[in-house]
């Protein structure tokens, strides 16, 4: 398993105020770790859950987990790619920008 990246401080600040909720959202996390699904291929689809879904926030936790666990950028070109058709143009340029944020802060 990879080394996940630090979370950002928004998210400890709330974690602290509010540490079962915390609790809870860890165990969630863990119970979907359960399955078939690699490392690798589970950040891609929570990375395609969170662009269907137009979370910004969650797009940008999934790209940098994802990069983490070794995703390329080729492979979240594709994911981005891929939504084209489900959620329309606009939608999918603004989640391409979402990504090159993150791909941005880590150079």
């Amino acid at each position: 398993m990879s080394q996940l990246p630090k979370p950002p401080k928004t998210f400890d600040e709330f974690s602290k105020r509010f540490p079962k909720i915390a609790l809870a959202w860890g165990d969630v996390a863990a119970a979907g770790k359960q399955g078939p699904l690699d490392e690798r291929t589970a950040r891609l689809v929570k990375l395609g859950i969170a662009i269907g879904a137009m979370r910004e926030g969650a797009t940008h936790s999934s790209v940098r987990k994802a990069l983490a666990a070794g995703v390329t950028e080729d492979e979240l070109d594709q994911v981005v790619a891929l939504s084209v058709g489900t959620l329309g143009f606009p939608a999918a340029v603004a989640a391409f920008s979402w990504i090159r944020d993150e791909l941005i802060k880590r150079r």
